[in-house]
């Protein structure tokens, strides 16, 4: 049973691991399935997470710090789609732009308004996203009504009540958004108009302008939804997933969400099933420091390196042909 719990946590630690980048992979998904390559997402979750914490502490209001890490982040987008999509800019200078942007602004602002090293005050009550406990789900209540630990209280319970407690039940409210967001953008994408016309003009603009459609409007639409996701990855990262800002807490996950992007070959629910895996790496090299293999005893640094080992391995191609939308990358100039 031991064992179990110990796996039970693990994936449990998964799902917390993976959400920051299954909002920034589908963000990034919007965004390229529209012909707009963004690898920007590591400096829109950065900048988020940056104004979410500030905002969050300033005010105790954790809903008015995710709302400032939205328009933070969706500031950036509008940068993005200003320099790609209306002045026909290079779409990867503008993303690497942005990367540097955000990574030298936080830091920047960060130390002129708190002055604590480039980092923000602890979030504590109000400041933070706390868990939600469905009903009958074992929680830190319980282990104060019995006097007992939720470890003890976990190791006793049957594994279905254990699973519900552990994978479904505690986790932050930007979890279960997340998520939802995965069915929800398969529904958007392949059963809406909207979806149908934003992937015809990543693959060929050119008719959809002669349809009559915007090919401008819908790319700065994608950037926009591109943004409000990113800005909820950022203030999770922030809110939720920690209890403050500090100096490049993204760590490269956009990087690495853009590499699930690539291994999803830019298809929703397989995004979801990507980030997962990055999240389980995360998550064992987390739980397990040194793992010893029959004398060879495997340092915590490889295990570290796992999650980016695997992000190079899929850039390089490793994992299968990815074709990206036909248009992506290249600026549309209408005919005259």
């Amino acid at each position: 049973m031991d064992v179990f719990v110990t796996i039970i946590q693990i994936l449990d630690s998964t799902i917390r691991l993976a959400t920051p980048l299954l909002l920034a992979c589908l963000a990034g998904l919007y965004s390229e399935r529209a012909g707009i390559f963004d690898i920007g997402l590591e400096g829109k979750m950065l900048m988020s997470a940056f104004f979410s914490a500030a905002v969050a502490a300033l005010s105790g209001s954790v809903w008015l710090g995710l709302l400032a890490g939205i328009a933070s982040s969706l500031a950036l987008s509008g940068l993005h789609g200003l320099a790609s999509i209306t002045f026909r800019g290079n779409q990867l200078i503008s993303g690497v732009a942005i990367n540097f942007l955000a990574a030298g602004m936080t830091v920047l602002v960060a130390q002129d308004w708190f002055q604590q090293g480039g980092r923000t005050p602890s979030l504590v009550g109000g400041g933070r996203f706390e868990s939600v406990e469905f009903p009958m789900a074992i929680g830190p209540k319980d282990a104060e009504l019995t006097g007992r630990s939720v470890s003890d209280l976990m190791s006793d319970a049957n594994v279905l009540h254990l699973v519900y407690s552990e994978l479904i039940s505690g986790h932050s409210i930007l979890v279960y958004i997340a998520f939802l967001m995965v069915p929800a953008t398969w529904w958007i994408l392949f059963r809406t108009r909207f979806g149908l016309r934003l992937r015809a003009v990543g693959e060929n603009p050119a008719a959809v302008d002669t349809a009559g459609v915007s090919v401008v409007g819908l790319r700065y639409a994608a950037v926009a939804i591109c943004g409000v996701l990113c800005g909820i990855a950022g203030a999770y990262l922030a809110t939720a997933l920690q209890a403050g800002f500090v100096k490049d807490m993204t760590a490269g996950r956009g990087f690495i969400a853009l590499a699930a992007l690539i291994f999803a070959k830019w298809r929703p629910w397989h995004a979801m099933w990507a980030c997962l895996l990055f999240g389980l790496l995360q998550a064992i090299a987390l739980r397990f420091q040194n793992i010893d293999l029959g004398g060879v005893v495997i340092p915590v640094q490889a295990m570290d390196a796992l999650p980016y080992i695997l992000t190079v391995v899929i850039l390089a191609g490793f994992v299968g042909k990815a074709i990206p939308p036909r248009a992506g990358g290249e600026p549309y100039v209408k005919e005259r």
